[in-house]
Order: structure tokens, then sequence, then C-alpha cells
């Protein structure tokens, strides 16, 4: 029986893992964090009834979502730069996208893991092919394994993507300011309740705030800008008053409920760049490795990204069990079926993300939203 060597602890990997563990199939997870709780792990995800919700069930893990699911949090408003109510959306629990903390969703994944499964604090610094479908895979610590079936699960700048692909995620133009203001409904009750129960969009051409109410009284934002590159670079984020000012400064004028979710951030503002890897992005068929996730489909932040890395890793598991003599067979057929979906999928996230921040801005997402509402 061939093991699974997964360079990577993110969604995918972990229920790639997961389901193949259920089969009997030996998998071993590489990640370079020291730890599980060695860094935040993102905010809400609103994760799909046909693709995350499905890759989870496949994984018997339906329960366990359950219950990390934050109740109320698919309701939707978007505000004009004045805190003007333009649309709103309420969540009923009928929406079929419940919203999850992405830490809570990676704990529930491993924990459903033998304890082994994964080996952190290991940093793939090199990988090289050894012929018939064999990698050697060398660690920053200096170990080194060889892989059978090498699944690249290690993100947007994926060290095992060059195994297959000159490709490499470009600059999309905008980045996003990430901020957390807590204890909103004693400290910040007009901007909590601005905010609302679930997400909320204030937008322009150009730039606008994302929030998404967390569990606890936490407000998650993220702050967009359409800027070059080394405008970002050109401010010194380690000094926290100064970075407070200068994003502020683009939002001069807005409601202050919502500028309080940059000049009162009870957290330093992390810079988040938007990269993305060409729409239809794929390569040949090289033996014994593959990619997942954003490693293979890096895209616009917009509720895509998590939920087709989770399908990933599910249905690269269903191939393998469907094909156990045969490592070719079983990624052959998984690509065949992922590089269309995720193109798809990228497309949207694209279209999204222009719908929140171009010329139409806002009226582009409203729109969408109302459209999204007529179908469902």
């Amino acid at each position: 029986m061939t093991s699974v060597t997964i360079i990577g602890a993110g969604l995918g990997g972990l229920v790639l893992a997961r389901i193949l563990h259920l089969n009997g199939i030996p998998a071993s997870i590489y990640e370079a964090d020291p730890s599980a709780d060695a860094r935040k792990q993102g905010g809400q995800l609103d994760i799909h009834a046909e693709d995350g919700q499905a890759a989870l069930a496949a994984a018997g893990l339906s329960e366990a979502f359950q219950a990390i699911i934050h109740e109320g949090g698919q309701a939707t408003r978007l505000v004009d730069a004045q805190g003007v109510l333009l649309f709103e959306q309420g969540d009923d629990g009928s929406g079929g996208r419940p919203e999850v903390l992405r830490g809570d969703l990676r704990r529930i994944l491993l924990e459903s893991l033998p304890q082994d499964a994964v080996q952190w604090g290991r940093k793939l610094t090199a990988v090289a092919p050894l012929g018939r479908g064999q990698h050697a895979l060398t660690f920053e610590d200096g170990t080194s394994v060889t892989s059978d079936l090498l699944v690249g699960a290690d993100g947007a700048w994926s060290s095992v993507r060059s195994l297959l692909s000159d490709a490499v995620p470009a600059y999309l133009g905008t980045s996003f300011v990430e901020t957390w203001l807590l204890d909103v409904d004693m400290r910040h009750p007009a901007t909590a309740e601005m905010a609302g129960e679930g997400a909320m969009f204030a937008l322009v051409p150009g730039q606008g705030i994302f929030v998404h109410r967390e569990a606890g009284a936490v407000l998650h934002a993220y702050v967009a800008l359409t800027r070059p590159l080394d405008w970002f670079e050109a401010i010194d984020f380690s000094e926290l008053a100064i970075a407070k000012g200068r994003i502020a400064a683009e939002f001069k004028g807005w409601a202050p409920e919502l500028t309080a979710l940059i000049t009162a951030a009870d957290t330093p503002p992390v810079l988040r760049p938007l990269h993305a890897l060409p729409t239809g992005h794929r390569w040949a068929r090289v033996p014994g490795v593959t990619l997942i996730g954003d490693a293979a489909h890096l895209a616009p932040p917009a509720g895509e990204g998590a939920n087709m890395a989770l399908l990933d890793g599910a249905e690269l598991a269903a191939a393998i069990v469907a094909h156990p003599d045969s490592v070719e067979a079983a990624l052959a057929a998984f690509e065949a079926a992922m590089f269309p979906r995720a193109e798809a999928a990228a497309a949207v996230s694209h279209e999204i993300l222009a719908h929140c921040l171009d010329d139409r801005a806002p009226f582009g997402l409203i729109d969408f939203f109302q459209s999204a509402a007529r179908q469902a």
C-alpha cells in the first residue's frame, strides 16, 4: 500500500489525511509551524453545503462541524461610507453556508487524526525527484524523507509547486489590513450595532471595510485599499500609531462607527496583500506528485478558498482509495476533475472582488447578493 506524504497542515491536507486514515491508508503531514497554536488561524469561513460540508461529511465530521457553527453568522449587511444601510439579509438558518472559525475547523480536523499524524516544526527546504514517482524531501532541521506520493498542501507560496509549474502568485493591486475590536457591545456599541450579527461590507470604488462578528463580542475587520504594493511597504506597520493613522487617513470623512475599526483596533494592524495564481492554472501530469488548495489554485478571498481546499482533500482521498494499486491513475483522475472546478471557483472569486471595489461599488455586490437570493 502506498503511503502519502502531505506538506502542510491546513484544511485541505488535514481532511485528506483524515479520509485516508478512515480507509486504512497511511499518511504523514509535515508542517513548518512549531505547533498547532503557533499563529492565528484567521477568521470566519462560510462552509458551503455542496463542497466544504460534503468534504467534512466524507471525513465523518458532520456532527463535529455542527457544534462549531456561529449561529446568525450568515446575516449580511451593506452600508455606504456614512453608515447608511443599503442592503440587509438575515440568517434564518436555511442559507446553506454556515459560518465557523477557521481555528475551530482546523481543531476538529486535528482531533480526528492520530496524535502522531502531524510532524510539527518540519519546514521543507528542498525537494528533488528520484524517479519512479518518488521524491527526496529535505527539511530545515536537516532531516530527510522519501515520498511515494507527494501532496503539496502548503499554501500560496508552496515549495512543492515548482515540481509541477513555473507559475507564481501575482499581486492583484489590492491589499487588506486586518484588525480586531474586542468586547464591542460594551466598548463600541455604535460600531457593533452597525456591523450586525454576521458580515458587514462598507464599500466605495477602490476601498472598503469588511467586517465579521465573531463569538465573544469580537469584530474582525479587513480594511481594503486598491494601491500599489510599494505604497503599503512604505508604511512601518511595527509603529502602531503611524500605521493606524496612515490607513485611517484614506478613510477621511467616513462614519466614525466605521473608522473605529481602524483607529480603535485592539491589535496591531496586519498587512495582507492579495495575490492569485492565473485563473485556470494547471500542469502536465508529473509522476508521484500533485497540489491541493491554494498551492494549486490561489484566488482572491471570496468564500471559495477554504471550500475548494476541503473538497480537493476529500476528492484526492477518494481517488487514492479508488485506485489503490496505481498512484498515477489516482492523481490523473483527481486532477482531471479538479482543474475545471477550481477554474470556475477562481473566476467567481475574481468577480466578487471586482464587485466589492470596482467603479460600481457597492452596487455590483448588491446586485450579486440579490441575484443569489433569487436563485436560492
